[in-house]
């Protein structure tokens, strides 16, 4: 990845981070008394990934990717800059449990997330497909 597609790549991300952010208010004011937390953070996979999906395709041209395997390392850098994210800020700024911020990573157990991480993961080279970038 050239350092041009990496920058753009890392500004993207934090575009993402913080839709993701607003996102997340938005569920906890409108969603969570409704539906409780739990349900609130299911929903939230979905209406999350359609968010990552639109900005993915809203940018894809402007990354500069040319091949699906750049597209690949660009969500795979997402993904892990946003598992970073969720896991440090989550514990050292909310002060949420290890357990807790598993819970959403426990498909056995109804969390969601893992599906949310891999159309994250994915999200660029399908944009790429998508706009015919690659």
């Amino acid at each position: 990845m050239n350092p041009n597609m990496l920058r753009r790549s890392l500004a993207l991300w934090l575009l993402l981070i913080a839709a993701e952010i607003l996102h997340g208010i938005a569920r906890g004011i409108l969603l969570v008394p409704h539906v409780g937390e739990f349900r609130s953070n299911q929903i939230g996979v979905f209406t999350g990934s359609l968010i990552i999906l639109v900005i993915a395709l809203a940018t894809v041209r402007w990354i500069g990717a040319k091949q699906p395997a750049q597209l690949l390392g660009i969500g795979v850098l997402w993904l892990a800059l946003t598992l970073a994210f969720e896991f440090l800020f989550g514990r050292f700024v909310v002060g949420a449990s290890w357990e807790r911020l598993a819970a959403d990573y426990n498909i056995l157990e109804g969390g969601l997330l893992p599906l949310g991480m891999i159309v994250l993961m994915l999200s660029p080279w399908i944009a790429g497909r998508v706009r015919g970038v690659v």
